[in-house]
């Protein structure tokens, strides 16, 4: 493949640039005049804050919405969105380049212009953005403040010198990256992933500091844009997290794509040295150095609850768990509850609003609802994807819980032969003794949207039977999970007389 110089390529028309500041946070915006007590004060207008925001709302309650920074949080700014993005621009690439495999001709030339996938990332931006601009908030009835809340009491806050009361708030302020103290770091540079969209050029050498997710997605992302790509990891796997089988294959796929992983490695010290960024690693005894031109930290996140006056408010919170909670998302302070990255374990967009609508429901109407009912499911984006819901089996062993497991290879379904994207897995956790579905691992190329179908089950209690008797059109990826919940009904008949089919 052929580079075009970075600054080459499309160029977003600057009205576009325009409505993205615009909707994002307004140059020539003006406070509100505060009411003189709020029904739901929220502190965070992410994901979490923004759903919040407009249930409470909706529901006719006066809501004012605090934003240090811009609206939109990760998920449109620096996370989710935009790296889906580059991850599609990114596909496009790898096809072109395989394009023989599928029965097409590969191009005689490929030009990778990496400033045009970076224009198309604002424009989606400011595409996505018009559904929480200012405008749109105010016409929900919604206050909405920039600027840093403090709280003063246990029942109001200071905004820049401005009293807001409330009768309930709730914190939804997100959660910023964990940057390992690496002598040197700060000195060279780094990105992050609420920097590394607004990267200037294509680096040509990358080093990724973690193989989690986020890791894993954009070290995919840039090696197909052309970057030479290195992962470090300080563990002896990567996505640690996720069933071994399901991590193999996606290092098969690394393997593929020529991206080189050091696993049991740590960085020991960077520096630069000229134009280039010289780093030392170590692997049990031995230590060597790579050479890169950028630097990624993808070693996780941690909860933003800094300088907040939490303690004034009687809200405990740690650096790690950050806000502390109970089952229905209220703070030892019972006007206070949090939601989303800010106090859950599991930081993912979907969580974030699941738990927000949850915390409103609980702090504005009473209703109760309980963390431990939520069914999660979560996805890594890299090629082919990662998604599961529920119980692992290492889960299952460690709790004495006895399930059985059925397992769809992909080279099984014929549309995932059809598509060339045969490589990977479905995998469905039951309960022994009875047909409740208490996981699944899915690897392929649209695991997160065939992970939708398990959890659906799981969320209202359809069994693997039920799961079984679910009609797919054909040729599809998705009638992998009938087929995958029909062998686990051969291998486990209805008992005689139970009214089900075996």
């Amino acid at each position: 493949m052929h580079h075009r110089d970075s600054g080459s390529g499309t160029t977003v028309d600057p009205a576009v640039r325009d409505e993205l500041r615009e909707n994002l946070r307004p140059v020539r915006w003006r406070n509100p005049e505060p009411a003189d007590r709020y029904g739901l004060v929220v502190i965070g207008a992410g994901a979490a804050g923004l759903a919040a925001a407009q249930e409470a709302a909706a529901g006719g309650r006066r809501v004012a919405l605090i934003e240090r920074d811009l609206l939109g949080g990760d998920r449109l700014n620096f996370g989710c969105e935009p790296s889906k993005a580059l991850v599609r621009t990114a596909r496009a690439y790898a096809e072109m380049r395989d394009a023989r495999s599928y029965g097409a001709v590969v191009p005689p030339r490929v030009d990778v212009d990496f400033h045009a996938a970076m224009e198309r990332v604002l424009r989606l931006r400011a595409r996505l953005s018009r559904a929480t601009s200012p405008r749109m908030l105010r016409e929900a009835g919604i206050d909405l403040f920039f600027g840093h809340a403090v709280f003063k009491s246990p029942d109001h806050l200071d905004l820049d010198g401005v009293r807001l009361g409330f009768d309930k708030a709730l914190i939804a302020t997100g959660a910023e990256p964990d940057v390992p103290d690496i002598p040197g770091l700060h000195d060279v540079g780094f990105f992050t992933n609420e920097t590394i969209f607004g990267i200037g050029a294509l680096p040509r050498r990358m080093l990724v500091i973690g193989g989690g997710p986020l890791g894993c997605e954009l070290a995919q992302v840039f090696r197909r844009f052309g970057s030479s790509v290195i992962i470090v990891q300080d563990m002896p796997l990567f996505l640690p997290h996720e069933e071994r089988d399901a991590a193999q294959i996606l290092s098969v796929a690394f393997a593929r794509d020529a991206i080189e992983v050091r696993l049991n490695t740590e960085v020991t010290a960077v520096r630069r040295v000229g134009n280039e960024i010289h780093a030392d690693l170590r692997s049990d005894d031995y230590v060597s150095s790579v050479v890169a031109d950028a630097i990624l930290v993808g070693t996780g996140r941690i909860p933003r609850i800094d300088d907040m006056g939490l303690d004034t408010a009687g809200v405990t919170h740690d650096i790690t768990r950050g806000v502390h909670v109970d089952q229905h998302l209220r703070t030892h302070n019972p006007a206070i509850y949090a939601a989303g990255d800010a106090c859950m374990a599991h930081r993912f967009t979907h969580v974030a609003v699941a738990t927000a609508r949850m915390a409103v429901a609980n702090a504005l109407h009473d209703a109760r609802q309980r963390l431990d009912d939520l069914v999660i499911p979560w996805c890594t984006y890299t090629d082919p994807e990662i998604a599961h819901v529920g119980l692992y089996v290492r889960e299952a062993m460690r709790d004495g819980i006895a399930i059985s497991t059925s397992t769809i290879p992909l080279h099984a379904v014929d549309r995932a032969v059809l598509d060339g994207d045969d490589v990977g897995f479905i995998k469905l956790h039951v309960a022994d003794g009875t047909d409740r579905i208490l996981g699944a691992t899915i690897v392929s190329r649209s695991a997160g949207e065939l992970i939708g179908q398990v959890t659906q089950a799981m969320a209202n209690g359809i069994g693997v039977r039920g799961l079984a008797r679910v009609i797919h059109p054909y040729p599809t990826e998705s009638s992998a999970i009938g087929a995958a919940a029909q062998a686990w009904c051969r291998e486990h008949p209805a008992p005689p007389g139970s009214g089900q089919p075996a």
